[in-house]
């Protein structure tokens, strides 16, 4: 489950544009994979250092390179020196916990998004990742998470699929955060089935565990709401800004991608007001349970009443008292009681008491 807050307090005291890194170490090794393609070629491979990047500046390819592990914080140093990339950007690549954003540069445009990913532990994981868009190439830096969606995009590149080799780089970063916007799908489908399983225990038998994974979706829903929410005024911007790094033929498939953060939004929207009415049915299911234990404890109370009367009378221990004398008399107070109890839950049934 996403924290809260990030580590902030590492960087108190300190001046703007230090770099700090304030997530979670996810990777033990930073690894660097470069694709390089136009129309007729590609080629991959893996940087075993951050200076074999300093080679791929001004190449006439597009250029992707994709760093996997931000903790190493001299490898972003070196990078932004190298491609003059302001030290507020390199500190909010560092910094995981910002909110989806897009600033212009002028030479390029820096993007912040949040990857999600479904755990077995039926828990949503946030990754942040940090997009560069220059004239030829585009940066990814992510925190270094087991699974990567960027993947799907590596084979569309391979197999030159689509038309992903005879864009630009600007529709290699369309494509990067469609993906990243798509996988936000695959997350909604697992928690909607897990909505529809917990209003199936909410009618049959609501525990105290059910109201724990109630009110864990509920805290999803609101990490959900903080990356998808920014994103949406991130792709407009990109969408209707002037930024010459982004074609007009780009901003078409940009379009198609807000329109998938508005579905988002509204399915988010939705199992939240599915959540909230959720908990109020498990309120009203356990008072209606405690209803119905304390109307039969009444019921019962309310019964033996009478027959506690008649005993207590009988219990009294003076001498001349008619009945008990009586031969059958013990016999004669049981059917007495018998009768009392049930006429009572006659009556109750015919008052639909019961």
């Amino acid at each position: 489950m996403p924290k809260l807050t990030g580590k902030r307090s590492k960087k108190a005291g300190l001046p703007p544009g230090s770099l700090v890194h304030t997530g979670e170490k996810k990777a033990g090794e930073v690894n660097i994979s470069v694709i390089e393609y136009d129309e007729a070629n590609f080629q991959k491979r893996e940087l075993k250092t951050i200076e074999e990047c300093f080679l791929l500046k001004d190449r006439p390819a597009v250029t992707w390179v994709d760093v996997e592990g931000i903790h190493q914080i001299d490898n972003i140093q070196k990078l932004g020196d190298c491609y003059n990339f302001h030290p507020l950007v390199l500190e909010d690549i560092l910094n995981t916990d910002q909110r989806p954003k897009i600033e212009d540069h002028e030479n390029y445009l820096y993007i912040v998004l949040k990857m999600l990913h479904y755990e077995e532990k039926a828990e949503v994981v946030m990754e942040q990742v940090s997009l560069i868009l220059g004239p030829n190439f585009v940066f990814s830096f992510r925190e270094g998470m087991e699974k990567n969606v960027f993947h799907s995009v590596r084979e569309r590149i391979i197999n030159s699929k689509g038309r992903i080799r005879k864009m630009g780089a600007d529709y290699l970063l369309y494509t990067l955060i469609d993906t990243i916007v798509d996988n936000y799908f695959v997350i909604l489908e697992k928690m909607g089935e897990n909505i529809e399983r917990l209003e199936e225990e909410l009618i049959k038998n609501p525990t105290k565990q059910t109201l724990h994974q109630i009110h864990q979706l509920k805290r999803e829903m609101i990490f959900l709401t903080r990356a998808v929410w920014p994103l949406r005024e991130v792709i407009n911007v990109m969408e209707r800004g002037e930024s010459s790094l982004i074609k007009d033929s780009t901003r078409i498939y940009l379009r198609d991608v807000y329109d998938h953060t508005i579905r988002v939004i509204d399915s988010i929207e939705t199992f939240r007001d599915l959540l909230s009415g959720m908990l109020d049915i498990y309120l009203s299911s356990i008072s209606n349970r405690m209803n119905e234990i304390m109307k039969f404890l009444t019921i019962v109370g309310t019964i033996f009443i009478p027959l506690t009367f008649v005993v207590g009378i009988y219990g009294m221990n003076f001498e001349y008292m008619p009945e008990l004398k009586w031969h059958s008399g013990y016999f004669t107070i049981l059917g007495l009681m018998a009768a009392i109890g049930i006429s009572m839950l006659v009556y109750f049934k015919r008052k639909k008491w019961l």
